[in-house]
């Protein structure tokens, strides 16, 4: 069978492999990307590499290029929810659920109950003394109420691990190239809250940089912005985890890792913390969070997302995450599944203006 990622170049496969994190944050980043290619064989100018990311961009290999702009850090809250949706309701509820703007992702999932997973992200509350996590009650409160099933609430309690990369066969295979130290040296700041400069900054960007020779000097032509102070604020978030990561940030079905599967375990309290680590430090582990249970419904309190480009390399994968717990309690068969996504029923990502609207000072200032 012919590989969906067989006609990309050499090239292309070392933009992917390299760019998936740890992109310079320069005034021209394409420049020393360029560089450090050279430097491990593959011969590329600045203007080249940037002509090359421009197309695998347009061509759909590349969801897009730019900051990954972590949410939770900009404000507000987002929690993965779980419900059943009767087989004969099936479709009316899942339209029911997508007409919530708070729902941002929606999956039918493959489980004897529990076959509707999704995603709600919300800003802070607008009532003083509450906040985000009671908003997303508020909104399951709706959703139930419209959909007439009962939803269960699975919010992050530990996180050990994000940082979805999928790695090709050739050059810098291991995806450790990291060139984010090239920025400029910056200052914390002591605040949570954002600027109005930063709420603008935050949103030109949560698309998508300008796939230029130039992409911080154009962001900072579009928001009316000192170069300098978009490039030391980009910097700055990325240092603080606002930003998770600057790259190229593949559309992972282009390149055949078509099969995701969302194992979960009912892991003893007491290797929890052991656990974690040792998942989380598997390659193809995407993302890895404790969560909580659900008395009667829902015994998993732990979460690893394997993606595989096979159904036969996604079921080895998930056999390694077994292997791994094992090393650490006597897995029973009962003790962990697998659910593997069937249809994608809502995706239309995180809504971060709002986020960042609701977590915004009223100060006029860059700084």
């Amino acid at each position: 069978m012919e590989r969906v990622d067989a006609d990309l170049s050499k090239l292309d496969r070392a933009i992917i492999n390299a760019f998936q994190g740890g992109f310079p944050v320069t005034s021209r980043p394409f420049e020393p990307a360029a560089a450090a290619l050279s430097e491990r064989g593959i011969e590329v100018t600045g203007p080249e590499l940037c002509d090359r990311v421009r197309r695998l961009d347009a061509d759909g290999v590349l969801s897009r290029f730019g900051a990954l702009v972590n949410a939770e850090a900009i404000g507000g809250a987002a929690s993965l929810v779980a419900m059943h949706a009767p087989p004969d309701r099936y479709d009316e509820v899942a339209e029911t659920v997508n007409e919530f703007t708070e729902v941002a992702h929606n999956y039918e999932r493959e489980h004897p109950h529990l076959n509707m997973w999704f995603v709600v992200s919300v800003a802070d509350h607008p009532d003083p003394g509450r906040d985000g996590d009671d908003r997303v009650r508020e909104v399951l409160d709706e959703i139930e109420a419209a959909t007439g099933q009962p939803t269960y609430n699975l919010p992050k309690q530990q996180e050990f691990h994000v940082g979805a990369k999928f790695l090709l066969d050739g050059p810098v295979s291991d995806g450790d190239l990291d060139l984010s130290d090239l920025g400029p040296s910056v200052d914390p700041v002591d605040r949570e809250t954002l600027t109005p400069a930063e709420r603008d900054l935050v949103v030109e960007i949560q698309g998508g940089l300008p796939i230029t020779e130039t992409p911080y000097a154009d962001v900072a032509a579009a928001i009316d912005a000192d170069v300098e102070w978009v490039i030391e604020t980009i910097t700055r978030f990325n240092e603080a985890g606002k930003v998770r990561r600057v790259g190229v940030i593949p559309n992972h079905y282009a390149l055949g890792y078509t099969e995701n599967g969302m194992t979960v375990w009912d892991v003893p309290e007491d290797v929890l913390s052991e656990v974690g680590p040792a998942v989380a430090g598997m390659d193809f582990v995407t993302h890895c969070y404790e969560r909580p249970r659900h008395e009667g419904v829902w015994e998993y309190n732990f979460f690893a997302m394997t993606h595989g480009r096979s159904e036969a390399e996604s079921e080895r994968r998930i056999a390694e995450v077994a292997e791994t717990m094992n090393e650490h309690w006597d897995v029973e068969p009962s003790d962990w599944d697998t659910l593997f996504s069937t249809r994608i029923l809502k995706k239309t990502g995180i809504r971060i203006a709002e986020r960042a609207d609701g977590n915004t000072s009223p100060q006029r200032s860059s700084t």
